[in-house]
């Protein structure tokens, strides 16, 4: 049985360290050989390049740009009359994932507006949504990279994003009927929106493309004190066969390097 394959978030990991690139150096210092990232976007592609190069890593994942975080965006995947702009996006994401031989892109989804009901404003959302990842879909393929869409729970992290659960994501992926479309579980929002982890990994491991980790409810590392046994969650994709990478999606009590004895203990052991 094959082990598990890790990559470091480095929006959220080694965060001691100012820019991208020397995130980059510290996590394949520290053993990883992949790193994800949410926004790039912001950094001297050139730059990045470099460091991913001299480190030899493989970029797993990024997301589309958020829209306007100082006015509440974050995603326009769902949202109405941002159509435009999310194929914008979706365009400059492709251009780093080009450049960094990045080979999926998390389409976020998007907040529900501010003053919109949820239950009034949720077919629209959902009808725009999959009109823009059938448009990701056909030009991503083209380019042989995948889409992924996430539930972001609406309990502690996000209360008004618009997708919340697997099951309406598992929902609107079978409405797009596209195969390299698929859903990102982030076993952080999943946990707190409907638990019942372990039928939930079997029921949607064929459209999984990517996993998250982090401990609940402190999205801490994920030998931290909390809600899961991650012991059992490895040996539970283990037996799955899950291929993919988990992104290391936490926040670590103190120094990044400090709290990876549980990532060190996982690759001592499945050698």
């Amino acid at each position: 049985m094959a082990p598990l394959r890790f990559c470091a978030n480095l929006s959220w990991l080694f965060s001691e360290l100012p820019d991208f690139s020397q995130r980059m150096y510290a996590a394949a210092s520290a053993g990883f050989q992949a790193v994800e990232a949410a926004w790039l976007y912001d950094c001297d592609l050139q730059e990045l390049q470099r460091a991913r190069e001299a480190t030899g890593l493989e970029l797993v994942l990024i997301n589309t740009p958020p829209g306007d975080l100082k006015a509440g965006d974050l995603g326009l995947g769902a949202l109405p009359g941002r159509q435009a702009e999310f194929r914008q996006g979706l365009d400059l994401a492709l251009k780093y994932a080009r450049a960094l031989d990045c080979k999926r892109i998390h389409l976020m989804a998007g907040r529900v507006p501010v003053g919109s009901d949820r239950t009034s404003v949720a077919k629209e959302m959902e009808a725009i949504f999959v009109q823009n990842l059938n448009y990701a879909a056909d030009v991503l393929s083209k380019e042989g990279i995948t889409g992924l869409i996430e539930p972001i729970n609406t309990r502690i992290t996000d209360p008004r994003y618009f997708l919340d659960t697997p099951h309406q994501a598992a929902a609107i992926l079978e409405k797009v009927g596209k195969p390299n479309i698929k859903l990102q579980m982030d076993v952080f929002h999943w946990q707190i929106m409907d638990g019942n982890l372990t039928q939930n990994i079997q029921k949607y491991m064929p459209i999984i493309g990517h996993v998250q980790i982090a401990q609940v409810p402190g999205r801490n590392e994920p030998d931290s004190a909390g809600e899961l046994n991650y012991s059992y969650l490895f040996n539970t994709l283990e037996n799955h066969r899950y291929q993919g990478y988990i992104g290391c999606e936490y926040k670590p009590l103190g120094n990044t390097k400090e709290g990876l004895g549980w990532f060190k203990d996982y690759c001592t052991h499945s050698k």
